[in-house]
């Protein structure tokens, strides 16, 4: 194990990335941790408040980025201990800025209702997405060309084609498989050309009644995949969300203890 983190993290330059990514999930964990035990009025885990206002911790998110950000930019070139550090401190805020991605999205606190679950989404695709970049993946297949005019127009060229396959994919609704693809390019090939999920843009603007060309069979076929197909996948995710972020479905008057 410490052969493989000299070699793929100190040798590579990836410690800061590294730090980072694992400031993010302890941050993510522990802000959890701390929430679900104010809900439950546990101890003296309680809000923080000034007066009447409460406190989200998304403020002391975007606090801890602004240092983190400038601190970093003033270390980068000195020390990469140091720029390792201000990456775990930039991850803590990453952490609990997306943790209420859902209230920033929404503009008000809907941290335990159903939307939002959005924050943990976005939690789960920022591990995602640092975790394949720790790994060594490059986004939208990009790799140095060989310093010829021909090498660098066809890396050009595949990285404007892999970044349409991925609008496509995404506007189909398949998240996940845009965000995984823009690293493993072969994702979005099926990814673009299957069928839309029925709530997507995709269907929405060519399937639905209304649009330019409707096509109801289609949008019936998709409709038939996702009771099928995706709403066991959907099921499952949320269920491990709850495992690790707590049950975001309970009715909000219980839920006024938070604000």
């Amino acid at each position: 194990m410490g052969e493989w983190f000299q070699q793929r993290i100190m040798e590579t330059g990836r410690l800061p990335l590294f730090c980072f990514f694992v400031a993010l999930i302890l941050a993510f964990v522990f802000t959890r941790i701390n929430v679900r035990l104010i809900r439950a009025r546990i101890g003296w885990f309680r809000n923080v408040n000034i007066g009447e206002m409460h406190i989200h911790h998304v403020v002391f998110g975007v606090v801890l980025l602004l240092l983190a950000g400038v601190a970093g930019l003033l270390v980068s070139g000195v020390s990469q201990t140091w720029y390792a550090v201000t990456a775990a401190v930039f991850g803590v805020g990453a952490a609990l800025v997306l943790d209420e991605f859902a209230l920033i999205l929404h503009l008000h606190d809907v941290y335990w209702e159903e939307e939002g679950r959005t924050s943990v989404d976005a939690v789960f695709v920022a591990i995602a997405v640092t975790g394949l970049l720790l790994l060594g993946l490059r986004p939208l297949g990009w790799e140095d060309s060989d310093g010829t005019a021909e090498g660098t127009w066809l890396t050009v060229g595949l990285i404007v084609a892999n970044l349409l396959l991925a609008v496509v994919t995404l506007l189909k609704g398949k998240i996940w498989t845009g965000l995984v693809g823009l690293f493993v390019p072969v994702l979005l090939i099926p990814g673009a050309i299957r069928l839309a999920r029925p709530g997507s843009p995709w269907a929405h603007w060519f399937f639905a009644p209304g649009s330019r060309r409707p096509r109801p069979g289609k949008m019936v076929r998709a409709v038939r995949r996702e009771k099928r197909w995706r709403r066991p996948v959907i099921q499952a995710k949320i269920a491990f969300q709850e495992f690790v972020s707590g049950r975001h479905d309970l009715p909000s008057t219980r839920l006024r203890s938070r604000q």
